[in-house]
């Protein structure tokens, strides 16, 4: 999931003079491929993260994946961006917001992938930033998108019994999580691009630190664990953050989110060769109905944005990504 970390179109595109010369030297180097392919990359390293994740559930639990992840994501952000910590009480106010939000979609998706598909636990999750979309917008049609999406997550969650619906509701909670994180993530990104990220990447690790000792603090002594807990925050949080800023340089937030919409697909395609995870026909066709609702979410928003010469645009699924 591009699950979880990601940042706003605005924040992308106003970077901050923290980034200094690494993040242009960064942008020389990938400048040369197109950019659809460094969306593709970006995903597809999101989704192998995920996996990965899921492989070490058997050494340590999701609490202490989400604290290695959010830990060693938040100390590459830091000195990446090398933020002031000097902000006002209003600021601090919304990047703590915002580390919660990434903290509670981490942790959830994690527990929810424990219990089910990734590619599953994803789509359900995406619901969040699709809602939110969604409910924004003032297009009737966008309303019956949400009712689309809905019946897919039905034949997706579904698995029957207890544990499928505990599944179910804990990728439920991850969605509103996420949800919350889309528009958090624009207003902080719009005062402090970049930087932002890093703080509440940190705020969020603070947050997860005390599930995760006491899930997994001898665990976190072993460096095969702690060097794998690394890989996995590189593949779910640097890779995709770098890919998806680069990409935001050169689309449309059009193009970027219905790229971005895919990534459910992406999800349980890895999962299939990773895990040998694989979805029954209701479940693909759930899968589908929400990556063509999402599709249809983001293409009404922007028609409906269009006409306005200087629109006040509503978060949608492009404000915010990674992924989980």
């Amino acid at each position: 999931m591009s699950v979880d970390i990601g940042t706003s179109a605005s924040a992308v595109k106003s970077p901050s003079a923290g980034a200094g010369t690494g993040a242009a030297a960064g942008r020389r180097g990938i400048g040369v491929v197109p950019a659809p392919v460094l969306m593709l990359i970006g995903m597809v390293s999101t989704q192998l993260g995920a996996a990965f994740a899921k492989q070490l559930f058997g050494t340590v639990g999701p609490a202490t994946v989400t604290l290695m992840r959010l830990g060693f994501s938040a100390l590459v952000l830091l000195l990446w961006w090398r933020p002031s910590v000097r902000i006002d009480r209003r600021t601090a106010g919304a990047v703590a917001a915002l580390g919660v939000a990434v903290a509670g979609m981490n942790i959830c998706f994690y527990l929810a992938m424990a219990r089910m598909p990734v590619g599953v636990a994803l789509t359900v999750g995406m619901a969040g930033p699709l809602a939110v979309a969604g409910l924004s917008s003032r297009r009737a049609g966008d309303r019956l998108w949400i009712v689309l999406a809905a019946f897919g997550i039905a034949l997706l969650g579904w698995q029957g019994g207890a544990a499928g619906l505990t599944g179910l509701l804990i990728a439920i909670a991850c969605a509103v999580f996420w949800g919350s994180y889309v528009p958090l993530s624009a207003r902080v990104g719009a005062v402090l691009p970049g930087g932002g990220l890093a703080l509440a990447m940190a705020f969020g690790t603070l947050c997860s630190l005390p599930a995760g000792l006491a899930e997994g603090a001898q665990a976190l002594a072993r460096p095969e664990v702690l060097a794998f807990g690394f890989g996995v925050a590189m593949l779910s949080s640097l890779v995709p953050y770098t890919c998806e800023m680069e990409t935001l340089r050169r689309v449309s937030t059009l193009v970027f989110g219905v790229l971005l919409s895919l990534e459910p697909a992406i999800g349980a395609l890895v999962a299939l060769v990773v895990l040998r995870e694989t979805l029954s026909p209701a479940q693909v066709a759930g899968l589908i109905a929400v990556v063509a609702a999402s599709i249809g979410v983001i293409r009404g928003s922007r028609k409906a944005l269009a006409p306005d010469p200087a629109p006040t645009p509503s978060p949608t699924l492009t404000e915010g990504t990674q992924k989980s």
